[in-house]
């Protein structure tokens, strides 16, 4: 096709396309609402996954983990490994590995003067978990714990009103030493920790490792190891080199220690594909809707146009030129207006009226929007190929007129 005949099918294609002003204003309204509410939903959705992956990284997974074999099935004392030998310390001083550290985390049972609750008791060293658990960051009265040998205890929110304590009060630790005989110990709560989910807060203690250790009789073993990396998606390298340098250990990566996460995310991608089949559904009528219309209006006129020599493919081409511009104006006003509207969510949508129910699944009450290239590129990708798909019908209607009936059609 020449430049000329494609000058001339894209100026016919939009004269065309406006020569009914309100029935294109109401298809393009249809495409920009679809894409906008595509690349919207698409964020919201990612902004959940991602902030719900993040959560649980953070809760004490991180992205690998190292354990005794049985610890996941029985995390009990009697599956306590050594600590981090030379091997492992040098697999996990690299570049690629971000933050680290060794923990002590055994089921425990806290009692203060009132009340009393089942927890896990999690004995860490302070300054390993910077940039590796929410712990780190997550005091907001009091102290955190200066060092593994703090004698401090850290309780959370929700857990302190449920055991009618508060801060600067003494609570009791039990749970069972290596021997098998029942370890308690006193401590102050010199911290209240605040987490995003209330599980959280009354889940966990926390106390310094070498203090844990010492009430569990551990000597320097540990219960795990946990690293962060720089990119959680390429944990092959650093799987490979724990494996070698622990072989018997079981390590494993997040997404074998939260199986159910991986299933959830999975479900959130197949979700919004459902939801972009259905929107570009309900899209696509009304496209093919209006286009046969204006080709049915337009019958005498194509018939003539052929009379006087132009081809079918032609007539195919300007059919399909008008679709490609209805598509390309709808695409481009929904974007902005999903570009806006994504914008305005940038401090985020808060939904603490429902925070109960999304503490359920792992979610925080205030969702980050998250865009991605490859969610943008899929919703417009979907509008428009498939869009100039749904195009062919009443493209190839109009190319087949014969000349002669479709001059003489009334």
């Amino acid at each position: 096709m020449s430049a000329l005949n494609l000058g001339l099918l894209y100026t016919l294609a939009w004269r065309n396309v406006w020569r009914n002003r309100r029935r294109t204003l109401v298809i393009l309204l249809a495409i920009a609402l679809g894409i906008w509410s595509m690349v919207t939903l698409a964020a919201l959705m990612r902004g959940m996954i991602e902030q719900q992956v993040l959560n649980t990284i953070k809760n004490l997974t991180g992205h690998i983990q190292v354990h005794a074999m049985g610890y996941r099935d029985d995390p009990a004392i009697d599956n306590s490994m050594p600590p981090p030998g030379a091997a492992i310390l040098e697999a996990v001083r690299t570049e690629d590995v971000r933050a680290w550290a060794a923990r002590v985390r055994v089921p425990a049972v806290v009692a203060s003067e009132r009340e009393s609750a089942g927890v896990t008791l999690v004995g860490i060293d302070p300054e390993a978990e910077q940039g590796l658990s929410f712990i780190a960051d997550a005091v907001t009265e009091g102290r955190r714990l200066e060092s593994a040998a703090d004698h401090g205890l850290l309780l959370g929110r929700k857990l302190a009103e449920r055991l009618e304590t508060r801060l600067g009060k003494r609570v009791v630790l039990m749970s069972q030493d290596i021997d098998n005989d029942i370890a308690d110990r006193g401590f102050r709560v010199v911290g209240i920790f605040d987490a995003d989910m209330e599980a959280t807060e009354t889940g966990y203690v926390f106390v310094g490792s070498t203090i844990a250790q010492d009430m569990l009789k551990l000597g320097d073993r540990v219960s795990q190891l946990a690293l962060v990396v720089d990119d959680r998606d390429n944990l092959d390298a650093v799987l490979q080199r724990l494996t070698d340098a622990a072989p018997g250990l079981d390590v494993q990566p997040w997404t074998k220690l939260e199986p159910m996460l991986v299933l959830i995310v999975k479900m959130y991608d197949g979700f919004m594909m459902i939801w972009f089949v259905v929107v570009f559904l309900a899209m696509s009528f009304g496209l093919v809707n209006t286009l046969l219309m204006a080709v049915f209006e337009r019958t005498r006129e194509i018939g003539l146009f052929q009379a006087l020599g132009m081809r079918p493919r032609l007539m195919l081409g300007q059919v399909l030129l008008e679709s490609l511009t209805l598509l390309m104006i709808g695409v481009v006003v929904g974007n902005v207006c999903a570009w806006a509207t994504i914008a305005s969510l940038d401090e985020g949508l808060n939904l603490s009226a429902f925070a109960q129910g999304f503490e359920l699944y792992g979610l925080s009450s205030i969702i980050y929007p998250l865009v991605t290239a490859s969610d943008v590129l899929t919703a417009n990708l979907v509008i428009i190929v498939l869009g100039l798909i749904a195009s062919l019908y009443p493209a190839w209607h109009a190319a087949r007129y014969v000349p002669v009936e479709a001059i003489t059609r009334t």
